[in-house]
């Protein structure tokens, strides 16, 4: 295996890029990344409620350009595409990675009541089955609840990350009884602060959860 691991991250925006690519810089400098961005994905995604059945193939060509430039792991960072890239894992040899699914085992550790905060409303409901169908086999006992920042990631696009994060941490007011939050989205993490002011209970974020999975199985 190479020094340095290639590893490709395919994102649907671009508020998603930083956090993530922070995330290897501190949890695994080691891996060379190859940022993949198609923002017409997150679009497309925003006009339905449900996942349209041609946002399949498409996931699929781009895991398949990732591995044709040498990927020997793939990270999405789109929350909203579960599906779609659970289907692009099965047809390629090299481990694929949801957004989500290393900080749901995270959160697993931290007890039964989780909270959730999203700011992009289209991914919550296909992140509440994704969580439900992880817990069924690591923790059938454990919950979510989840809640919308509103405007949070509007303003992000704009550029405005303090108040971005200020709505985030604000929408924690509305969880009860939780034993850990998670951050939903890679966008979401650069919150992590501001939010953690606010709460006694831990904070997770996708991209350090996910960082340190793709080390594990991908660099001996």
């Amino acid at each position: 295996m190479s020094a340095r691991p290639r590893i490709a991250l395919i994102h649907a925006t671009p508020v998603a890029i930083e956090p993530v690519v922070a995330a290897f810089a501190q949890g695994w400098p080691q891996a060379e990344l190859a940022n993949i961005l198609d923002d017409s994905l997150s679009a497309d995604r925003a006009k339905r409620r449900e996942l349209a059945p041609e946002m399949f193939p498409r996931f699929e060509r781009l895991a398949r350009y990732a591995v044709d430039q040498g990927a020997s792991g793939i990270l999405f960072t789109c929350s909203a595409f579960g599906p779609a890239i659970e289907a692009a894992a099965r047809a390629l040899s090299v481990p694929v990675l949801k957004p989500n699914e290393a900080m749901f085992d995270a959160a697993f550790e931290h007890g039964r009541r989780i909270g959730m905060v999203a700011t992009f409303a289209p991914a919550v409901e296909g992140m509440v089955v994704e969580f439900g169908e992880a817990a069924r086999q690591r923790s059938p006992v454990a919950a979510v609840q989840s809640v919308i920042a509103d405007g949070a990631m509007d303003a992000l696009r704009a550029g405005d990350v303090e108040t971005h994060n200020r709505l985030v941490a604000d929408a924690t007011a509305q969880l009860h009884g939780v034993d850990a939050i998670m951050l939903a989205h890679f966008s979401t993490a650069r919150a992590r602060k501001a939010v953690q002011a606010r709460v006694s209970v831990p904070v997770l974020t996708a991209p350090d959860a996910a960082v340190a999975k793709l080390r594990k199985c991908c660099w001996a």
